[in-house]
């Protein structure tokens, strides 16, 4: 028996609007894909597991236009790959034992709240440059965070390094502002 193609068009407008928002700021694939999938009515286990496994094909073509034109902090990298790998498998597994009635009013307040906190951070935040001093905890907080809670990644951990006044581009970027000559 096949499904009707008609049902798979809200999954698309979801990942479409997600990835559009995601591309123009780097950030809120997951939260908004997690919010409006729950919001939908799917258990957040399968929301998490259903964007994770999405995000791992847009986030490798990320990554590798990042390495290409040398965005990446390695320094920073390696402090906050391990502790992230650690909180992403832990939150994935808490989210994978809780009963998803329980957990859907939780992730939905969580995303909101991540919604909302970002605003604030936008609107509020002036941005000075130096070496952040928290890095791997917030690895560990926003990989749990992001894998539990269905996105936070980019909001909870990208925002709070820029907070701490690392540049969104590392120095041996080129620049992409018209030179003034």
């Amino acid at each position: 028996m096949l499904a009707d193609p008609s049902a798979l068009l809200p999954f698309i407008l979801i990942g479409f609007a997600a990835q559009l928002v995601d591309g123009a700021l780097g950030m809120a694939f997951g939260v908004i894909s997690s919010t409006l999938l729950v919001g939908m009515g799917v258990p957040p286990a399968t929301a998490s597991a259903g964007v994770h496994a999405v995000e791992t094909a847009t986030t490798a073509v990320s990554a590798v236009s990042h390495v290409a034109h040398r965005n990446v902090n390695w320094k920073l990298f390696f402090r906050i790959v391990i502790p992230g790998i650690i909180g992403g498998v832990l939150g994935a597994y808490v989210l994978t034992q809780v009963d998803a009635a329980i957990a859907r009013p939780v992730v939905l307040v969580y995303l909101t709240s991540i919604g909302l906190y970002l605003f604030w951070r936008g609107w509020t935040h002036k941005h000075v440059e130096r070496e952040p001093r928290i890095v791997e905890p917030l690895g560990l907080v926003g990989g749990f965070l992001d894998a539990a809670g269905g996105g936070g990644w980019g909001p909870v951990v990208s925002s709070n390094l820029m907070v701490q006044g690392t540049s969104p581009v590392t120095p041996s970027a080129p620049s992409i502002r018209p030179s003034s000559s």
